[in-house]
């Protein structure tokens, strides 16, 4: 039987104080704290954990934090016997708050992150762990390329699906566009000490305003091996696209007060909002908003009306017009259906 421990969430406007030792050399095997978020997941939540345990690096603590879930998500870690399992409880919180209250209860030096209905391939710490030895301290974080999977666990075609070639992602990428998901980042602990913590306020885009502080201060390495499933389904926080655009809007607003890219290097603040209004138009037609995709399709062409390179979205050059043409025609197609 499982105990909730009850926690505090951090503020995530002040540093955190780390008390805990520096890391191990790498060669000694570094070990990692390995934080899984959950809320209500506990249909996924166990492959979660199993994918864990399956890695076939082994140094690790798993800390599943429970944001005040009222479905079997205890009854599914007390399952797991293994004994680098630990099961926090808190109430609900938000994502955030519950990343947070693992980074403060982590006991080594690398931080890795895995929502709840993610999986990793047994390759995935290995991988990650090797490219940190090679690459030095200056590197802040090693992230992944990933594939998507749905509900049950099929693979679902996307361009995010393509192998990557590795390299270094500059802050000006990650204001741009979120390149890498958190379930793909290993992190270096001592860096929330000097970055603070998630942003308890931000309902999505959170993990981008992380990387973007770190990415500040410290480097960023996305590896080309594909090591993380990220499932995608109708309880999906990125599904409700009016948090998502708030939350992007006060990330692109935050980055340009602070200076991280000049505010006079016009021509990338202009791709940086024509973007913004690409992702938002597409979120809106996800969700049956046709109407207002094509205002903000037509608001993303009007910002920068000649082509983005496909580095800046990962979709060919012209996508933008040919997603404009597919939520016209699709309105069209619903408004002559409801006159016939």
């Amino acid at each position: 039987m499982i105990r909730p421990s009850a926690t505090r969430s951090l503020n995530s406007a002040s540093p955190l104080k780390l008390s805990r030792p520096s890391p191990p050399d790498a060669s000694l095997s570094p070990a990692v704290s390995v934080i899984i978020p959950t809320y209500n997941y506990a249909a996924y939540l166990g492959k979660a954990i199993s994918s864990v345990l399956g890695q076939d690096h082994t140094n690790f603590e798993i800390l599943v934090v429970d944001d005040g879930s009222t479905d079997d998500t205890a009854h599914v870690v007390s399952k797991f016997t293994d004994p680098r399992v630990r099961y926090l409880y808190q109430k609900n919180g938000g994502l955030s708050s519950a990343r947070n209250t693992g980074i403060r209860e982590a006991r080594h030096g690398i931080i890795a992150l895995l929502d709840a209905d993610d999986i990793w391939l047994p390759i995935h710490l290995s991988t990650s762990i090797s490219h940190f030895a090679r690459l030095g301290p200056a590197f802040a974080i090693v992230a992944s390329p990933h594939r998507y999977i749905d509900a049950e666990g099929r693979e679902i075609v996307s361009r995010a699906n393509i192998t990557q070639q590795e390299r270094e992602i500059p802050v000006s990428d990650i204001v741009l566009k979120t390149r890498f998901m958190p379930s793909s980042a290993l992190i270096r602990t001592e860096v929330f000490g000097k970055c603070g913590v998630f942003d308890t306020s931000l309902r999505s885009s959170e993990d981008r305003d992380m990387w973007i502080r770190i990415g500040s201060r410290s480097r960023i390495f996305l590896q080309n091996e594909t090591t993380v499933l990220i499932r995608k389904h109708t309880a999906n926080m990125s599904s409700q696209s009016s948090r998502m655009r708030a939350s992007m809007r006060t990330v692109i607003c935050r980055s340009y007060s602070n200076d991280v890219v000049s505010r006079f290097h016009l021509a990338f603040w202009l791709k940086t909002w024509a973007i913004f209004c690409f992702q938002s138009a597409w979120a809106l037609h996800n969700e049956g908003l046709n109407r207002k995709a094509i205002c903000y399709s037509l608001a993303s062409l009007g910002i920068c009306p000649w082509p983005l390179s496909a580095s800046s979205l990962n979709v060919p050059p012209l996508f933008r017009i040919r997603a404009l043409a597919r939520f016209i025609g699709l309105l069209g197609r619903i408004q002559n259906a409801h006159l016939t």
